[in-house]
């Protein structure tokens, strides 16, 4: 196994990569719950874009491979493999690749507000416990969690952008735009009157400016992921 460093070949740390994808897909596990077919198949989604970053980062870089045959001269000749050379953004755009350069700092403000997100509303979730209810983030969104996901997702590009989670990307997040669709359909035949009259005031992801500004609090919020 190769010694991580920042300045040396800094890969095949296989323990790295099962820790993380461990970590983190232990951790989103925890909150996200998943209980139905389509949930448990979001979530197999999800692991393998955790899958495809964290072989990346720690165990195989196939990316940096591609860029320094596609690029030549353009990428970084000097110590091409070494790990801060995966912080993509940081490397093209001159802003640095440390602990403090703006694509590292952006990434985990991403990562933790959409992590926070997600536990969030979760608990929401669950005191409401299939009751209609009005609390937490579901104030200003129909699907938090779906935000942190969403946030956590491009935290992770910003930090760590690969050609397979690029292109992973979009797909998942898709899907979570057609889960949420799912859920409502449902909601609405649970809730015909409470939950129609909350689609109407409520955006499905992202809050609007003016409802955080004035900390609106409807009282016709259905419970749901």
């Amino acid at each position: 196994m190769h010694e991580m460093s920042t300045n040396g070949y800094a890969y095949g740390l296989w323990g790295m990569v099962l820790f993380n994808i461990v970590l983190f897909g232990g951790f989103i596990y925890s909150f996200a719950k998943p209980n139905t077919k389509v949930e448990w198949r979001s979530f197999g989604l999800f692991s393998s874009f955790l899958v495809a970053l964290f072989v990346e980062m720690y165990g195989f870089p196939l990316t940096i491979y591609f860029l320094t045959s596609w690029l030549g001269s353009k990428y970084p000749v000097v110590n091409p493999f070494s790990h801060e050379h995966g912080h993509l953004w940081g490397v093209f755009f001159g802003s640095g690749t440390g602990h403090f350069s703006w694509p590292h700092v952006l990434s985990n403000i991403l990562i933790v507000v959409g992590a926070l997100t997600i536990s969030s509303g979760w608990k929401s979730v669950h005191s409401a416990a299939g009751k209609v209810a009005n609390e937490g983030l579901y104030r200003y969104v129909r699907h938090p969690q779906y935000t942190g996901f969403i946030l956590v997702i491009i935290g992770f590009l910003v930090q760590w952008p690969t050609i397979i989670t690029v292109a992973m990307a979009p797909i998942l997040i898709a899907r979570y735009v057609r889960l949420a669709k799912k859920e409502e359909a449902v909601m609405l035949e649970q809730f015909p009157v409470e939950y129609a009259a909350y689609i109407k005031d409520k955006p499905r992801f992202f809050p609007r400016f003016s409802d955080l500004s004035t900390g609106d609090s409807d009282n016709s919020r259905a419970n749901q992921h």
